[in-house]
């Protein structure tokens, strides 16, 4: 028996499935299978009855997995206090990250944060601002960083990190002349571009404007985008304008922050907060 059995047993649990466990695992399935096949055979128990669709947790499986969660969590706990004996940060941390936010800190403070601390193992997930709340709750993110304040009733420590401010990116058609500030009663709201449902983005473009249909897209034509890179492509090639976050700038071409406005004030922002 060892702890990486442990840890595919807690995967295919989780899953419910033996490739979808042993792609989160980073390993093939026959691998994966004739591990936990040989830890049921030391044990002579059987935690999956592999007979159902999805794969059922036996009531013995069920045991051993709470088990091996707390197994799992000592190890951790040690390896932390070895790290902190040692004056070294290390040990592994489930992140979530909004997606408006993520591509834009990844490749940079993460990226800077990790080289600085090689010890650290970090595993990141984009998420929407409500699975990244459901799934530290369940106890699968160690922690998460959203945009806008977020009721946590106390359940968790919410540290804020930066805000940001929001802006219009606009086609030259849609734009008014360069430099000057963008009224929100005055927005042609037909012609929005917008992420799709659960997105914070979205959700602070809509208290900022009363938005309706978007008349550029086909009538058989049901879109909504996933990420800002997307929604300034839209923008770009057809018209209309979209809601952009300060942070998106840096990714921009010279050519494309021209067609950059800015709120007339008090200019609309958000803030960024750490949640553990």
């Amino acid at each position: 028996m060892n702890i990486q059995q442990l840890e595919y047993l807690i995967a295919v649990d989780k899953y419910k499935h033996f490739g979808k466990a042993a792609q989160a695992c980073f390993i093939t399935q026959p691998t994966l299978s004739a591990m936990i096949q040989k830890f049921e055979d030391e044990l002579d128990v059987k935690v999956f009855d592999r007979t159902t669709h999805p794969i059922r947790t036996t009531d013995v499986g069920l045991q051993i997995i709470d088990q091996a969660k707390v197994i799992i969590e000592s190890v951790n706990e040690l390896k932390n206090k070895a790290n902190l004996l040692n004056n070294i940060l290390g040990g592994t941390i489930n992140l979530g990250i909004i997606p408006t936010v993520s591509s834009f800190i990844l490749p940079t403070e993460i990226f800077k944060f990790l080289e600085e601390n090689p010890k650290i193992q970090m595993n990141v997930k984009e998420m929407t601002t409500d699975n990244i709340i459901k799934a530290l709750k369940a106890g699968e993110l160690d922690a998460g960083i959203i945009s806008t304040p977020y009721d946590t009733a106390d359940e968790f420590y919410q540290d804020f990190l930066f805000n940001e401010e929001l802006m219009i990116y606009s086609s030259n058609t849609e734009a008014n002349k360069k430099n000057s500030y963008i009224i929100p009663e005055e927005l042609n709201v037909e012609k929005v571009w917008l992420l799709e449902e659960g997105n914070c983005l979205r959700n602070q473009f809509e208290n900022i404007c009363h938005l309706k249909e978007n008349t550029l897209k086909p009538k058989n034509l049901d879109f909504l985008a996933s990420n800002i890179q997307t929604l300034v492509h839209m923008v770009d090639k057809v018209g209309g304008i979209s809601i952009l976050p300060e942070l998106a700038l840096s990714q921009l071409s010279e050519e494309q922050k021209k067609n950059v406005f800015r709120f007339k004030k008090p200019f609309p922002y958000r803030d960024q907060y750490h949640l553990l």
